[in-house]
């Protein structure tokens, strides 16, 4: 999401961003602007839309200058608006920003305090603000930014420029990337490899919590408590293909990398654990809708349809209300039932599938309320209900969902834990409890892939096989109605996705050697029932692939393939079980050499019936 490029040297540096930019929009974006610093002024070019327009603002009125930051936006805060673009100004301090700052409201409120007038509706000219009176006070834009950071709480990745000390540019992060590039005589700095592959080779990845100073002869990095770091840049031998999809093989297999900061930055901002509940102002739906509430229904497709049914059993865990879930196209199709008690929720990665569209219009005749959970911001679907909870995935490439549907898991069960809080089913203890789980999936996440070079190996003894099945029980069981669409949709094998606890109502029928079996299983309340399912499957020879916990002794022993994801909160499982089932179906498809990001017959978005 978003993207940084900034450029100090001797050359006109105005195009040189907006190009490197131009390599970043894969990342998304909804403005854009570029700020360069020339005789003793700092300009700023922004404009909303795409790329082509700051390059037309640009050829009417050029900025001239030699060191310049730009950045392409795509709206958390604020809606898309040139005022919300960045850079922000304040008292000749440019600043550029990636991520979310948490406290963004008492900063903000006690800036007003102070007297200072806001322009824009973003986090991120807070920032500018912070800066500019910590200047101020210190008389060193280092020491400056340093100070205003140590004020924030949240994510970011920050580019700073200042007509005090115009040669050089101050940039830090924290759980947001930022790469360092050096030149012959010119350096830069960008949120991804791409924006800078054309210029040098020669880059260094900031860690979490470092700050560094840039100029045309290189850069200087501390630690933000001032201890310097030394480390020496590495030689990117990429090409511009494998640039942009960050090394990758796939752009797939990039996107399953992605899904622990993807988590981080749908869930930042929206969650206190310290009060235990969901901001409504971040969620899409006001407190006195959520008291109205008589039923949920939610409507989808595909993946988005399996990313709901987790949701189902989440809202009536945590919600104690009904809840049902509809695919779009048999929903839109058969005059449903519509109270104006219910929420309609519409489940769309792109906000764009048509069926789900017209569902939401269906509804929406009967005065129910309704919102929607997509990923592309103002798009058709999150325009045509009352409210919308964006996931902020970023762009996603591959036609098989992955980034995506974790995002929408993690804002269904935000929704969830909202409307417990708010009709008094869940308490405040409990709830602290789950958000916090929630706020550690990340790094759960990361844990699980992790075992990807074990995953991989599962998946070359398995790739000849023709058929699977995967079973689960409970909140596992969409995870396998999941893993089993991943797999067909990318390898082209037949696969099943089954309750467990129906296994014996047809599909035991199937099962000998020749039949893979996925059995997701972590430890919760249908463990032990799932055990003997797995038990059946081996008395019959198939071949069994257990996704579990670790740490369990139950299974010691067994002829099966063991794939463990950590504890954590039983609701949340789906979270980590989902990733293995990932893995395996993308290296399954490696194996068999089909075309992963674009497989046959299929779209990124159906907006056709």
């Amino acid at each position: 999401m978003c993207g940084i490029v900034c450029y100090v040297g001797p050359k006109p540096c105005s195009n040189i961003i907006l190009d490197s930019l131009k390599k970043l929009e894969y990342r998304g974006y909804d403005s854009a602007g570029i700020a360069v610093y020339h005789n003793g002024e700092i300009n700023v070019t922004r404009t909303e839309g795409k790329l082509n327009r700051l390059g037309e603002a640009l050829t009417q009125a050029p900025l001239d200058g030699s060191v310049g930051i730009g950045h392409t936006r795509w709206a958390t805060h604020g809606k898309p608006s040139e005022a919300n673009a960045h850079p922000h100004l304040v008292d000749h301090i440019a600043v550029v920003h990636n991520g979310i700052l948490e406290n963004h409201l008492e900063l903000k409120r006690e800036l007003a305090q102070e007297g200072a007038v806001f322009s824009s509706e973003t986090d991120t000219e807070i920032l500018a603000h912070l800066i500019a009176r910590a200047r101020a006070e210190t008389g060193d834009l280092k020491s400056a930014v340093r100070q205003s950071l140590y004020q924030v709480q949240g994510s970011y990745a920050i580019a700073v420029l200042s007509t005090h000390e115009p040669e050089r540019i101050v940039v830090a992060k924290n759980a947001s990337p930022l790469v360092l590039g050096r030149g012959e005589g010119e350096t830069f700095a960008a949120s991804d490899i791409p924006a800078i592959l054309e210029y040098t080779r020669e880059m260094i990845f900031l860690d979490e919590g470092e700050i560094a100073t840039i100029d045309a002869e290189g850069f200087a990095i501390e630690k933000l408590n001032g201890d310097p770091v030394r480390r020496e840049p590495k030689t990117i031998n990429w090409s511009p293909v494998q640039a942009e999809k960050g090394g990758f093989k796939h752009f797939m297999l990039k996107e399953i990398h992605e899904q622990p900061l993807a988590v981080e930055n749908t869930v930042r901002s929206r969650i206190s654990v310290e009060t235990g509940d969901v901001a409504s102002e971040r969620i899409g739906l006001d407190d006195a809708s959520a008291l109205r509430v008589r039923r949920v229904v939610l409507i989808a497709c595909g993946t988005s349809h399996h990313a709901a049914l987790v949701g189902k059993y989440w809202i009536e865990a945590l919600a104690q209300v009904p809840a049902e879930v509809e695919l779009a196209s048999e929903y839109r199709a058969r005059g449903p039932l519509v109270d104006p008690n219910d929420l309609i929720v519409a489940v769309s990665q792109s906000g764009e599938t048509l069926d789900t569209l017209e569902a939401v219009k269906v509804a929406k005749s009967g005065s129910a309320r309704s919102l929607a959970i997509a990923n592309v911001l103002d798009s058709a679907i999150p325009r045509t209900t009352d409210g919308a909870l964006y996931t902020h995935a970023g762009p996603e490439i591959g036609v098989a969902s992955t980034k995506c549907f974790t995002t929408q898991l993690a804002a269904l069960f935000m929704l969830a834990v909202f409307l417990g809080r708010r009709r008094n089913t869940l308490s405040q203890d409990r709830a602290q409890k789950l958000l916090r789980g929630l706020m550690e999936i990340p790094n759960l996440m990361r844990e699980v892939l992790t075992v990807e070079k074990r995953i991989a190996g599962i998946a070359r003894q398995h790739a000849q096989f023709s058929d699977f099945l995967f079973l689960g029980r409970s909140y596992s069981f969409p995870i396998a109605l999941e893993g089993a669409l991943k797999l067909k949709e990318i390898s082209y094998i037949h696969a099943e996705g089954y309750a467990a606890g129906e296994m014996k109502h047809g599909p035991i029928a199937l099962i000998d050697k020749n039949l893979p079996v996925v059995v997701i299983m972590p430890h919760d309340g249908s463990f032990d029932r799932i055990v003997g399912n797995l038990q059946e499957v081996l008395a019959r020879g198939g071949k069994a692939i257990v996704i579990t916990t670790s740490g369990d002794k139950v299974l010691d022993g067994l002829d099966i393939e063991r794939i463990e994801i950590p504890p954590c909160p039983v609701e949340l499982t789906p979270l980590l079980t989902v990733l293995p089932l990932q893995l395996l179906s993308y290296y399954v498809a490696d194996f068999k050499g089909t075309d992963v990001d674009q497989p046959r017959n299929l779209a990124k978005t159906v907006t056709v019936e």
